[in-house]
């Protein structure tokens, strides 16, 4: 289970190209892991055919931040927005469909 303990700033997918991201991943279980890669995979399916937005909560080096977006695709290490924008993976706590 994902501890939440601060409130994600909403903000705009433009300006994900300035923030910075840490190393370790946000998730420790396997299954919240797994749930995440599933979700992505999910996401990327319905942003491409229906043009679906999708939540996405992630963390930067100084909290917690959530874009609403298409995912138009991922690799096994980053998810791909609009404008090329891209998220690694390992910092995203939850997609929510």
């Amino acid at each position: 289970m994902k501890e939440a303990t601060e409130t994600p700033v909403l903000i705009d997918k433009e300006v994900v190209a300035e923030l910075r991201f840490p190393e370790p991943d946000v998730l420790f279980n396997t299954a919240a892991i797994a749930k995440r890669a599933s979700d992505i995979q999910r996401a990327v399916y319905l942003g491409n055919t229906e043009r679906a937005k999708v939540r996405i909560l992630f963390q930067d080096t100084t909290g917690l931040k959530q874009i609403e977006t298409t995912i138009w695709g991922s690799t096994d290490k980053r998810i791909i927005l609009k404008s090329g924008m891209v998220i690694p993976i390992h910092r995203i706590q939850e997609v929510k469909i």
